[in-house]
Formats: structure tokens, sequence, C-alpha cells
């Protein structure tokens, strides 16, 4: 789902890259956008966390800040699940979560977000929990 929001510095919200966003919903064929910015610049009132993800391809860019593991402790209630987050190898939630993962893309250069003029101030990464993926190789 794209989304037509500029970013700033004061601002958790990052407009995934339409080309991006294309690329990985050709590959991952999402069902599911549990963060979505609508068209007033907020992102809408549902709450993506409250709702089940269970059997959905989720693509999720969630709000950057305090709450980004509560978005990844959800990943693996769905089918595939698929972040776009900023590098941060830092934090506790890349050791608690982003590791874990089945895969991670970090992306080459900075991306430019939604309308923006110029690029991010941070690198980007993304993602994959894939319950197909772990699975496999729980089986193994």
């Amino acid at each position: 789902m794209k989304s037509r929001v500029a970013f700033s510095a004061q601002t958790g919200r990052w407009t995934t890259p339409e080309a991006l966003y294309a690329a990985l919903d050709a590959e991952f064929h999402f069902t599911l956008d549990p963060c979505p910015i609508d068209d007033s610049e907020r992102i809408m009132e549902h709450d993506g966390l409250a709702r089940p993800w269970s059997g959905e391809r989720v693509f999720c860019n969630p709000p950057y800040g305090n709450g980004m593991a509560r978005w990844l402790a959800k990943a693996r209630e769905a089918e595939c699940a698929v972040f776009l987050l900023p590098s941060r190898t830092d934090t506790a939630w890349w050791h608690d979560y982003a590791l874990k993962a089945d895969e991670i893309r970090f992306l080459r250069g900075r991306l430019r977000f939604g309308g923006a003029k110029m690029n991010a101030p941070f690198p980007s990464v993304v993602i994959v929990f894939a319950a197909a993926r772990a699975a496999e190789e729980g089986d193994q």
C-alpha cells in the first residue's frame, strides 16, 4: 500500500518508496499492511497491532521510534512478515528480534522516502520473517 506522506526529522513516519514496495510486493504478494498512512498524513486509526496477522502476508513499515519491538514481536504470527526498518544494529529491538529473522537485506545507500527532496539520514534494511522458511529449517 503506498502513501503520499513527506517526512521530516520530527516524525517517525517514513513513507515507503513506491519502487521498493512494488518489488517487494511482486516477490511476497502482500495481503496486509497493518500500519498504512492515509491521505491526511496520519497513521490510520485502526490498530494494526491489535488485529490478528495469522495467515497474512504482511508488509510493515512501522512508525520508527520506541515502539519498534511491539511490531516485530508480531512477525511470527503471520505467514510471512516483511519489514522496512532503519538499520539500527545497536538497539535492543535489533538484537531481540531482527537477528532472529529468516532473512536480513541491508539496502545499499540511503532511501528517498515518499516525496522527500533528500535521502534519509539513516541506512535502511528489509527484514523477512517467513513461517515456511522457519518450518523448513526446523525439519533439517
